[in-house]
């Protein structure tokens, strides 16, 4: 029977040609409806399998987790290792070797989907080829095509060896027992093809229960030696087995963590929990990411030999540090408050801080797209481009701004810092406030919501800049993204401003700096009707719609010295005349007006307005 619907396709798990020929069937019927519905049916099979995916990794990892307490033959784990990795990286074949340190070279162990029985038998000098290099430098390394891959050191007989097998892309990752590299796991594609940073993962655990296998049989070995030489030997296999098992496990949530899109607060719980303490995350800056803040006296030398030897540090009985680090960037620093703690232990410590890496890379990479869209969209409307209000409407939506909403627009400049990294602080502190930033003509542009604009720029002072003092911000309020090109101009004046009064460090709106713009700013016919509607605007308003003489009443006075009397002589009328008109300038340009600064901005943008007219 033939379906009718995409639901009952996904009950039967169809290939993606059925869901096309239901959706050609239906077309006549739903028009444009069936096609929604054959794109929402394909991404929600597209889901399933994604979940299936997951479920199957999971459930191999965990059963290879389980094999380790269950098989004590070394060649059965390592075998059933490979097997599973193959069947969940799809990959043409894997295989394991180990290194042999006295020929300076790293052999076949175990293979599974090789074709020759050379292949089986190859040994690599440590550094040869890619599995010699994996061997030899204990990191990662894969290849889309090895055949033309000159970064590799190339032998003839490892090269036939490839060929018989039809080798193309490779991924190795290498077995580290207790920092020591001792051979390497690699998958391997009889087609060119990219390894996405998944199969990494997923090959790097696998990896570390092949060294776990290896450390359980050397650890076995030694017990069988000394099971009749003394109780003591008893003692240590048991307190080995425990920690290995401990990291096995420590290992295995740490995966699923990562395999389940877990954050850093995920992971710092992870640690808590086997190593029986409490565990504080911080990022580069030492900004909390998770669990308890702790004072910790010498924590930055800590981190600092922790980044040298990549190893944890013990800053004080009970008390270590590791640090999350990719490459030479740090990303983050985690610091444990526990009992004293094993070698094994240690290792579960540092392999949590790179899980941590992980964690913090992949978010800072989505972090910096998140960004780089947000800043496009700001600098649309920096630019006063012709916008479809609907679509800006839904690219604000989508990144979650009000950009529609009257706000505050502050523009920063950051003396002898990169702008880029002040862009990201400024970019985190936008996220906060439902805003935009980014980084535009040398400066760093914030736009938010709100009506607190020298509370904004004070925000952004302390969030961009490690020394604030570095940091000249010029804030002005916006009605809405209509008046960002205006505000973007003002605000700028605003720097250019104290810059030119020798105020670098501080943050000031337009009314903070009155006539000073005009003078120290680059002023021109637009700057000085800016000023003038910023000064006087309201009064002229009332005056063009009523025809009430408030500029001329505010110019009589201003030249009668303030006084009453003089100025109703001068435009014959009553001093209550004036007095009421006078009380009417101050609702429209609130209290304060007659103050000494603002006063001589208000008679200076008069004097423009009468010059003008």
């Amino acid at each position: 029977m033939m379906a009718e619907t995409f639901l009952e396709l996904l009950y039967e798990d169809a290939p993606p040609a059925a869901y096309d020929e239901l959706c050609d069937r239906l077309r006549e019927r739903l028009g444009d409806a069936a096609a929604e519905q054959h794109a929402l049916a394909l991404q929600v099979r597209e889901r399933v399998a994604r979940h299936r995916g997951r479920e199957a990794e999971l459930s191999a990892l965990y059963d290879t987790a389980g094999d380790l307490t269950a098989i004590r033959d070394l060649d059965t784990i390592l075998g059933a290792i490979v097997r599973r990795a193959r069947q969940l990286l799809h990959a043409d074949m894997t295989y394991l070797s180990l290194n042999d340190e006295a020929e300076g070279a790293s052999y076949m162990k175990v293979t599974d989907g090789a074709l020759t029985p050379e292949f089986r038998e190859l040994r690599l000098p440590l550094g040869t080829g890619l599995l010699g290099l994996v061997a030899q430098a204990g990191a990662p390394y894969f290849t889309e095509d090895y055949q033309v891959d000159e970064r590799f050191v190339h032998r003839e007989y490892i090269d036939s060896a490839v060929a018989g097998e039809r080798i193309r892309a490779i991924l190795g990752v290498p077995l580290v027992v207790d920092g020591h590299v001792i051979g390497a796991l690699l998958a391997v594609h009889r087609t060119v093809r990219p390894f996405p940073p998944g199969e990494v993962t997923l090959l790097t655990s696998f990896a570390a229960h092949a060294a776990v296998a290896l450390e359980n049989a050397r650890l076995f070995e030694q017990a069988r030696a000394a099971v009749d030489a003394a109780d003591e030997a008893n003692a240590l296999l048991r307190s080995r087995s425990e920690q290995v098992e401990g990291a096995a496990r420590a290992h295995d949530r740490l995966t699923d963590v990562l395999l389940h899109g877990g954050g850093v607060a995920e992971i710092a719980e992870v640690l808590a929990g086997v190593l029986g303490g409490q565990v504080t995350v911080y990022d580069e800056a030492q900004r909390l990411l998770a669990g308890e803040p702790e004072d910790v006296p010498g924590l930055d030398a800590a981190v600092e030999q922790a980044l040298r030897s990549g190893r944890s540090v013990e800053l004080a009985p009970g008390t270590y540090v590791a640090v999350a680090a990719a490459g030479e960037g740090h990303l983050g620093t985690l610091l444990v408050r526990t009992g004293p703690l094993e070698q094994g232990e240690r290792r579960t410590l540092e392999r949590g801080a790179i899980v941590t890496a992980l964690v913090l890379l992949f978010a800072r990479t989505e972090a910096e797209a998140e960004e780089r869209v947000r800043g496009e969209l700001l600098v649309d409307l920096l630019a006063g481009r012709e916008l479809d209000r609907e679509r800006l409407r839904e690219r604000a939506r989508r990144q979650g701004a009000e950009v529609e909403k009257p706000g505050v627009l502050a523009v920063a400049r950051v003396a002898g810092a990169d702008l880029h990294r002040a862009a990201r602080m400024a970019g985190r502190l936008a996220r906060e406030r439902h805003g935009l930033a980014a980084a535009h003509e040398g400066h760093v542009v914030l736009l938010v919501p709100g009506d607190e604009a020298l509370e904004v720029g004070e925000a952004l002072r302390a969030r961009v800049g490690a020394e604030p003092d570095r940091v000249t911000v010029g804030v002005v309020a916006v009605p809405g993204s209509d008046g960002v090109p205006a505000g973007h101009a003002e605000a700028r004046r605003c720097v250019d401003t104290l810059l030119a009064l020798g105020r670098d460090g501080e943050v000031s709106d337009p009314p903070h700096l009155g006539l000073a713009r005009l003078l120290l700013g680059s002023s021109g016919r637009e700057e000085l009707d800016d000023f003038v509607d910023a000064v006087l605007g309201p009064v002229l308003a009332y005056d063009a719609g009523r025809g009430a003489e408030l500029a001329d009443t505010l110019a009589a006075w201003f030249s009668a010295g303030g006084s009453l009397r003089s100025a109703a002589a001068a435009l014959h009328v009553h001093p209550n005349t004036v007095s009421q008109r006078l009380e009417r300038v101050g609702s429209l340009l609130g209290a304060g007006w007659r103050e000494p600064d603002r006063a001589l901005d208000v008679q200076l943008a008069l004097r423009l307005h009468c010059l003008r007219a």
